[in-house]
């Protein structure tokens, strides 16, 4: 069964392409490929956030309070209305991240956060994680909001030690469907990619080494806040030439 419970802190770094080879040519001696790499190159991750009407979850992880909180739908590949699909809690406490997930059928998720009532249990359901997304959509009108995408390669190490790089992260708030495919606007610049380092420990030796030969330094990036931060700049680009006109008159 998949890990349904994580709780570890997510360090983030934008590299560019000679970096993440030099990375990724030294990885192999200390990190195992993570498994649905050792088939392909990379595989791609697709997530649907749920928000409200004004954006608030994000508006309020964006001021970066001690407690934050995130809703969304998780696909591998693009799925079909029977595809199992992850509906997960992303919260955020001082820095230590807490993701809760629960498997269910892609019909099944989409009609539980739309009605708010949790379907009927099936094979690999969290009834827990269930209970706890009922309550927050009990307490706060969610919707669709936004798509994200990526193509993931990741690397497992010792004990909860994972580190992922993405690439080709795609957004769009239109065709809010996961079925729909990965396509949208692109979010990092070209030849950029997203460098994730996940643990509930310290960094090994090692690693600290790498990262400092490389000089690889903290960046802060939350996906679905760089799209939200794309949208603002989409608003404030077409608002702009009315703000002229107004000036000029």
């Amino acid at each position: 069964m998949a890990i349904e419970v994580f709780n570890r802190y997510e360090n983030k770094y934008l590299i560019g392409e000679k970096t993440f080879a030099r990375i990724r040519e030294r990885l192999s001696g200390y990190m195992e490929l993570d498994a649905y790499n050792r088939q392909h190159e990379t595989y791609q991750i697709a997530n649907l956030y749920y928000d409200t009407e004004d954006n608030h979850l994000i508006r309020t992880s964006l001021a970066k309070p001690a407690y934050r909180e995130k809703v969304r739908l998780r696909a591998y590949g693009t799925p079909d209305g029977d595809s199992v699909v992850y509906a997960e809690i992303k919260k955020k406490v001082r820095g230590l991240v807490n993701k809760r997930r629960t498997a269910m059928k892609l019909s099944a998720a989409y009609g539980f956060l739309e009605s708010g009532e949790p379907p009927e249990p099936e094979p690999g359901m969290n009834r827990q994680v269930a209970a706890e997304l009922e309550y927050i959509l009990a307490t706060r009108k969610l919707v669709p909001a936004a798509y994200i995408s990526y193509d993931r390669l990741a690397y497992f190490g010792e004990g909860d030690l994972r580190v992922s790089f993405d690439a080709n992260i795609r957004s769009r708030r239109t065709d809010l469907r996961l079925e729909s495919g990965a396509y949208g606007g692109e979010l990092l610049g070209t030849g950029e990619r997203l460098l994730e380092i996940k643990t509930s420990r310290a960094f090994p030796l090692w690693l600290c080494g790498l990262l400092s030969e490389n000089k690889v330094y903290p960046a802060s990036f939350s996906k679905y806040g760089a799209e939200y931060k794309s949208l603002l700049r989409g608003k404030a680009a077409a608002d702009a030439p009315y703000a002229k006109t107004a000036v000029g008159l």
